[in-house]
């Protein structure tokens, strides 16, 4: 299926986020405006990311757990938690298969560890920022989790 563009006239498919001719915003504007509680709604979306207690508080208290913004965040940062820890747990196992291999297996398991804090850290700063500029920044997979979960109240 396809819509037009109200702009430009531009055919696209009907999941099309911005029309190709003209660049408009095809869906509706999904940013934090207004306030939940004592805080603005994008402070308490980018609190939600600093470890896993605010996630919980947020998802149990209201008037954040009623808050669309703020569920998805907390959801989002309870999925990327729950893949760190299983990312983790692989990494001693593959840390422990390499401590075998003499000089070579050290470095190696101390490069991928690096690689992989290093890729975590940049993730976490990008839905912070995200967060904090009022966007619903979704991962693949785990933003749509995230989003499912937000949507149903």
């Amino acid at each position: 299926m396809s819509i037009s563009c109200p702009d430009c006239a531009a055919q696209m498919p009907d999941t099309a986020a911005y029309c190709p001719g003209c660049g408009r915003a095809m869906r509706p504007d999904e940013r934090a405006r207004g306030t939940v509680g004592a805080m603005p709604e994008n402070l308490a979306g980018a609190l939600a990311y600093c470890t896993i207690i605010p996630a919980i508080v947020f998802l149990l208290v209201e008037p954040y757990s009623k808050n669309r913004f703020v569920r998805f965040h907390s959801f989002q940062c309870l999925a990327v938690s729950l893949v760190t820890l299983i990312v983790g747990a692989l990494l001693r196992v593959v840390g422990f298969l390499l401590f075998f291999v003499p000089e070579l297996g050290h470095l190696l398991i101390w490069l991928l560890s690096m690689v992989v804090t290093l890729a975590f850290f940049a993730i976490w700063v990008v839905l912070v920022v995200k967060a904090l500029q009022g966007e619903m920044f979704k991962l693949p997979a785990l933003g749509d989790f995230a989003e499912q979960q937000a949507a149903g109240t």
